[in-house]
């Protein structure tokens, strides 16, 4: 699978992201495992399943693992768990993916957006008091691109207001805050392993990860049509469940992870290095504290789209993540919103541009995207 970036003019001689190459290497393997669970008929919620929970929730410093459809429905479910729906609100950032608004609009629970960091892209700690209120329930930090919020007082204010928190990892596989892994800081943690993540399935899937029994135990019953036992219902749920063939897939690739997050933080470095004064770049620099893991490498420019166009042309995948953030959109003009409430969100949504990012690139290949970045600022496109 090669993603590359939308109306190129030419197919990306430099993907954003090359699925083939990984996958190549791990035919056997993968051959192997999926074999397997032909051979005993239990596809859901059997040995590779369990095994894969069992290592992920070790992977992630955890007690526990929900393996789950998606990581849409991780987000829902971890806030049906916590209780959470119609007359609640709960906080979460606009420069994202709509996932987690979503999730929350979808439990009936009253979406309530706070601006970002500019360095991070990630919720500014020191906003969200203001946007709490009487209805307030929780709180979803978003580790976006796969650099770790800043979670200590995030965590320290929601314990002083009595709030749940919800973090949304879909993007920070093994992403570190602290020395602590994301995924393993808030109530519940979620997880989304579509193909394009860092540990990807090769269809959708998602977990739920945390440390209360009762938490994971709540989530794993709402997966599975709100059943502990077969045949008994305590509520009504969803019909949310990792399959074993995306568990035996994940399982393939999760002792590979580590390797392959230390591979896109020796890109990104090189990104960094390479770029450094080139025009009004921006390069991404992790917070202090942090070790992400480089789902995108966004970089900032105001001739963002002149940028892209340029890149594209020139067989460079560059892609836009993400082109109006969500109080903007559609869903959420109802509550209320308008240009100037998120200057931050609004200002990197225009600016940010993901330039090619996966462990198997080349260092040649990351050196001619950085080369091709560096001439654009000498045509007229960027003279303007």
């Amino acid at each position: 699978m090669v993603i590359t970036a939308k109306k190129s003019s030419r197919r990306a001689d430099i993907p954003l992201l090359d699925l083939n190459r990984e996958h190549r290497s791990l035919k056997a393997s993968l051959g192997r495992s999926l074999a397997r669970i032909v051979a005993n008929n239990q596809f859901i919620r059997g040995p590779a399943y369990k095994e894969f929970c069992r290592s992920f929730a070790n992977f992630c410093q955890t007690a526990h693992c929900i393996g789950v459809a998606n990581g849409t429905d991780a987000l829902y479910l971890a806030i049906k768990a916590l209780g959470l729906g119609p007359g609640d609100e709960i906080i979460t950032s606009p420069l994202t993916f709509i996932a987690p608004a979503e999730a929350a609009s979808n439990a009936g629970a009253t979406v309530v957006f706070s601006d970002v960091e500019e360095q991070s892209f990630c919720l500014n700690p020191a906003l969200i008091e203001a946007k709490i209120s009487s209805k307030t329930k929780a709180v979803i930090p978003v580790h976006i691109f796969g650099q770790p919020a800043d979670m200590d007082p995030i965590l320290k204010l929601a314990a002083s207001k009595r709030l749940r928190v919800i973090e949304d990892a879909c993007q920070a596989h093994g992403a570190r805050y602290r020395g602590r892994r994301a995924g393993s800081l808030g109530d519940l943690g979620c997880f989304s392993f579509y193909p394009t993540k860092n540990l990807g399935a090769m269809g959708d899937a998602g977990a739920v990860t945390g440390n209360n029994p009762d938490l994971a135990g709540r989530v794993a019953s709402l997966a599975d049509h709100g059943s502990r036992q077969k045949y008994i219902h305590e509520e009504p749920g969803i019909n949310s469940r990792l399959d074993d063939f995306q568990a035996a897939v994940l399982l393939v690739k999760l002792p590979r992870l580590e390797k392959n997050n230390a591979k896109r933080r020796q890109w990104a470095a090189l990104y960094g290095k390479l770029l450094e004064g080139a025009g009004d770049i921006i390069c991404p620099e992790p917070a202090p504290g942090t070790e992400p893991v480089f789902h995108l490498y966004v970089v900032r420019s105001a001739r963002r789209d002149a940028l892209k166009d340029f890149l594209n042309a020139r067989g460079i995948g560059a892609q836009v993540y993400y082109p109006v953030p969500l109080h903007l959109q559609s869903p959420y003009q109802k509550l209320g919103y308008h240009n100037g409430d998120f200057p931050v969100a609004e200002r990197l949504c225009r600016e940010m541009l993901a330039l090619p990012m996966f462990p198997d690139l080349k260092e040649k290949e990351v050196r001619r995207v950085a080369a091709a970045v560096r001439s654009f600022f000498d045509t007229k496109a960027w003279r303007g």
